[in-house]
């Protein structure tokens, strides 16, 4: 008999010898892959676009834009932003970076840096100069985003071979998503009527730039009225033409159809930016960036970034139900039709990857909800923090300790605190209970003690998620739905409320399948799915999953 131990070893000798004289198609080697990457990733970000509108206006979009997208691609239905507050630079740095505020750095377009009390724009840089421009709208730079981006790891992971390239109306949404390495971000400077960049990036245009540029597209653009694409009485996806909570260019009384752009822009160079055209500008201009650099036709994939900022400005002026936003979409979704056959020529159709998001979506104008009786309004944050300073100096006996309401945030004199010696604690806890009886507002937290607060879920997180301590203050503000920060005509985002953070994601071309689920993705998603399927590293900041849905090869 053989002892146990022995018994054991001899089976494990027979196993072993078993497989060496198992047949050969058993032992046959892994097949080595072959390396497969796009040509091209395109990432799109329309600005202010509410998920709705892909369906909303779906009966009019032509064949090649969003129903193209739609048709060929695969749709992320529930795709959600999981931060506070919602605004651009925060959606184009979190979309980029696969990260939230909290880490990423960039918790508003503005922000009051906590210590010093200093005003900081997002992209502004003290130490670089503009480059096509003699204004200062060329100052910007990606130095206050803390995290690298999904297009600072293609650089990366292709040692600097890939090429990209960020490409805006505004300076922001081209900086951010660009990264700190990219070939060139351009952005449109109203002073000069041409896109601009800065000294962080180089020191002079690239020749092609100082061509499109000499084209004097703006002016083109801007020669004609803005009339509706199709017969007014169509639109039946939006309110009549005239409407009490839509805001007016510079010089009209009135709101109503066709615009006189030709006297508007004489009056305001900016105004490019709040008409379709604005759109029509940035995808011709991405066009020239593709030939430019020749993006696509490398050994490696390049990256552009696009962003559609005119659907923003339009939204912020008019509000979601006015004729001139649906007539914005039908016209965008034209110019993304031929930008898509643009691409299919260039680059090639299927070599390209193309996603589409948003940086946030807009709420119904408070006066429109307010005419069909639901509940909405305004909050009037300046007076309402002004009370607030007069009761802190009761209690507390020191003038000014509340600075402002940027970004739904009570910022406040920390320097007054310090000298004081005040009871910080006390001070939010005094605000908080103030905050909480004022007209609109639903919930004010301490965001330092978080844990205590009755904030419901998913509200809480989003609060953590976009609470930065050296830039963000540590009371938040949060409205009723339906109720927002300024903007009386019109309308604007910023909230936790579906019409805010509910946002389109549709991926389309190389190895896309089509489909759709409703399994629910947020917003710092995006990032680890492009790594994923391009078998980079994620941003270093990621707190996203890749969708699977998306990376599954069809």
């Amino acid at each position: 008999m053989y002892g146990t131990k022995t018994l054991s070893t001899l089976l494990l000798a027979g196993a072993f010898a078993a497989l060496q004289h198992s047949p050969a198609e058993a032992q046959a080697p892994v097949k080595a892959q072959v390396k497969d990457e796009p040509k091209l990733v395109v990432g799109i970000v329309v600005d202010q676009m509410r998920w709705d509108y892909l369906y909303r206006y779906y009966d009019r979009y032509e064949a090649g834009g969003f129903k193209r997208m739609l048709g060929e691609g695969f749709s992320c239905e529930n795709t959600f932003i999981s931060h506070l507050p919602s605004f651009t630079a925060v959606g184009h740095s979190t979309v980029y970076t696969g990260s939230v505020p909290a880490i990423h750095g960039i918790t508003g377009n503005d922000w009051i840096d906590q210590q010093t009390g200093r005003s900081w724009y997002c992209t502004e840089d003290t130490v670089v100069k503009s480059v096509g421009s003699s204004s200062k709208a060329g100052q910007m730079s990606p130095r206050n985003l803390l995290a690298s981006t999904i297009t600072d790891e293609l650089r990366l992971a292709t040692n600097f071979r890939s090429k990209v390239v960020g490409v805006s109306l505004k300076d922001r949404a081209s900086i951010l998503p660009a990264g700190h390495m990219p070939s060139g971000a351009f952005w449109f400077d109203d002073a000069n009527a041409s896109f601009i960049t800065s000294t962080y990036y180089m020191q002079e245009l690239p020749e092609w730039v100082k061509r499109f540029n000499d084209r004097k597209e703006p002016a083109q653009l801007m020669s004609k009225p803005w009339e509706t694409l199709y017969p007014i009485n169509t639109y039946i996806q939006s309110t009549a033409d005239q409407a009490s909570w839509e805001g007016n260019f510079t010089g009209e009384t009135g709101t109503t159809f066709p615009h006189n752009i030709p006297a508007i822009y004489a009056k305001d160079p900016g105004s490019l930016r709040s008409t379709p055209s604005g759109n029509t500008l940035t995808l011709d201009f991405a066009k020239a960036a593709v030939e430019g650099y020749n993006l696509g036709t490398g050994p490696v994939t390049d990256f552009l970034t696009i962003n559609c900022a005119s659907t923003d400005y339009v939204g912020h002026k008019f509000g979601p139900n006015s004729i001139e936003v649906e007539d914005t979409y039908l016209r965008l979704d034209k110019d993304l039709a031929a930008f898509f056959r643009f691409l299919d020529q260039r680059v090639g159709k299927g070599k390209y990857l193309v996603f589409l998001t948003a940086d946030h979506g807009a709420a119904h104008s408070a006066g429109f909800m307010q005419e069909h009786n639901v509940p909405a309004g305004f909050v009037k944050d300046k007076p309402m923090l002004a009370s607030l300073d007069s009761l802190l100096n009761v209690r507390f006996g020191v003038k000014g300790l509340v600075r402002s309401g940027t970004n739904y945030h009570v910022n406040y004199d920390i320097a007054k605190l310090d000298v004081a010696k005040l009871d910080y604690d006390a001070i939010k806890k005094e605000t908080v209970k103030f905050l909480q009886r004022q007209p609109g507002i639903q919930f004010a937290a301490d965001v330092d003690n978080i844990g205590s607060s009755p904030l419901p879920e998913p509200i809480k997180s989003m609060v953590i998620n976009g609470y930065n301590p050296k830039r963000t203050g540590s009371v938040i503000i949060i409205p009723e739905p339906g109720w927002y920060q300024g903007f009386e005509k019109g309308t604007t985002h910023g909230n936790w409320n579906a019409y805010d953070v509910h946002i389109p994601l549709v991926f389309m071309g190389w190895h896309v399948k089509h489909g759709a689920s409703n399994k629910t993705v947020h917003m710092t998603d995006i990032a680890p799915t492009i790594a994923a399927m391009l078998h980079i590293q994620m941003p270093n900041g990621c707190v996203g999953k890749p969708v699977t849905e998306i990376t599954e090869r069809p």
